[in-house]
């Protein structure tokens, strides 16, 4: 008896605590790409990354003319001579790979300048979300641009345009997203 008593007393409260909870959803992506600071960095974050690419395939051309040279004149070479042809080769590539790992690797400078340039951005759009959370009485907030799956989206709970808007950005003409 007492089970069922606690069931019912859980069934009620619990079904009102549901109702009482609030979400909507927005879209990132679309969000940053309205930005014009986000598109200025990812401007800058791709003219680096280009350079960046330029240094890594000149280094690998040397290399590569390196290991040429050393095929061509390999009938000439003592032993002696090959053998330190090879560790030098061997020790530019070794340079190779610690300069794309300097670069490109988790915590290299690809890394860091992009959350240089993107994390203050990142920023903006949260306290958006955040005063947008808070005027709407929102206690879940979903971005469908995430990893997360959306099957269905009613768009009553989009609340992009409200961010878009808190950001200074919304535009009441332009309802269709990209």
């Amino acid at each position: 008896m007492r089970i069922y008593l606690i069931t019912i007393f859980f069934l009620i409260f619990g079904l009102n605590f549901v109702n009482a909870q609030r979400f909507g959803y927005i879209d990132t992506d679309f969000i940053l790409n309205k930005m014009p600071e986000y598109k200025k960095a990812q401007d800058e974050i791709n003219q680096l990354s280009q350079a960046w690419e330029k240094e890594v395939q000149e280094m690998s051309k040397k290399i590569e003319g390196m290991y040429s040279a050393l095929q061509a004149e390999q009938v000439l070479l003592t032993e002696e001579m090959k053998k330190e042809r090879s560790d030098a080769i061997q020790k530019k590539e070794a340079e190779l790979k610690e300069y794309q790992k300097k670069v490109f690797g988790f915590g290299g400078l690809f890394f860091l300048k992009k959350q240089e340039l993107i994390k203050p951005i990142q920023d903006k759009v949260w306290d958006a979300v955040d005063k947008v959370c808070k005027e709407n009485s929102l206690a879940i907030m979903f971005d469908k641009a995430g990893e997360l799956v959306m099957i269905y989206t009613d768009p009553r709970y989009d609340y992009t345009d409200f961010v878009l808007d808190q950001l200074g950005l919304g535009d009441p003409n332009d309802k269709i997203k990209n």
